[in-house]
């Protein structure tokens, strides 16, 4: 398996007064990190996330990083697509670095974080938002690792934002018309990012 270094986090609570944007970005980072060592033999492969392979994934990573970077501009995230369809396993690298560049120009201003932005669910504070996307990151990213053989190296913080968020936006019973199946029970002291994601309906 290949291991993904990442500057490991001490605390576990999430620091709820800090910058939500710093969170997001590194939730980003280590996506695009975890996509990157995905070898070429691989990209056809299932993911957890039964919707996508692990192409059509990556994809839909950069459809998500220009949706966040449309938002940060007060534009309607619902006019671009969910996946990008158009793009060569070659220029996967330019295409997310090219967007990365795009959400940090427009969440650059601080503001942000307290205006309203209208997501595909409802309109949430710019903060909100931010942890909803870092989950979605971080989720994400589990899929991908678990599919291609990585261990990442997850931040404390991050997965614990990320749970406090998808605890607070998914039910604990039916979850009909949203992206996500049922719970799936885990240890009370399972491994954080465990329990994450069998909120989300994944087996660890």
């Amino acid at each position: 398996m290949t291991h993904i270094e990442n500057t490991p986090r001490s605390p576990v609570t999430p620091d709820l007064t800090g910058d939500p944007r710093q969170g997001l970005l590194k939730a980003i980072a280590l996506a695009g990190h975890t996509v990157a060592a995905v070898r070429p033999e691989q990209f056809d492969g299932p993911t957890p996330c039964t919707e996508f392979s692990i192409r059509r994934l990556a994809w839909h990573l950069v459809a998500v990083l220009r949706r966040i970077a449309l938002a940060g501009r007060g534009g309607d995230v619902t006019s671009l697509p969910t996946v990008v369809d158009d793009l060569a396993d070659t220029a996967w690298q330019e295409a997310w670095d090219a967007a990365v560049r795009e959400v940090e120009a427009a969440w650059a201003d601080p503001s942000i974080l307290g205006r309203t932005l209208t997501l595909p669910f409802g309109d949430l504070p710019g903060a909100a938002a931010a942890a909803v996307w870092t989950s979605e990151f971080t989720v994400h990213t589990w899929d991908l690792a678990t599919a291609t053989g990585q261990l990442p190296d997850w931040d404390p913080e991050l997965v614990a934002i990320s749970y406090a968020a998808m605890k607070r936006g998914l039910p604990a019973g039916p979850r009909d018309g949203a992206p996500f199946g049922a719970a799936v029970d885990v240890d009370a002291d399972a491994p954080a990012i465990d329990r994450l994601v069998a909120w989300c309906g994944r087996k660890p």
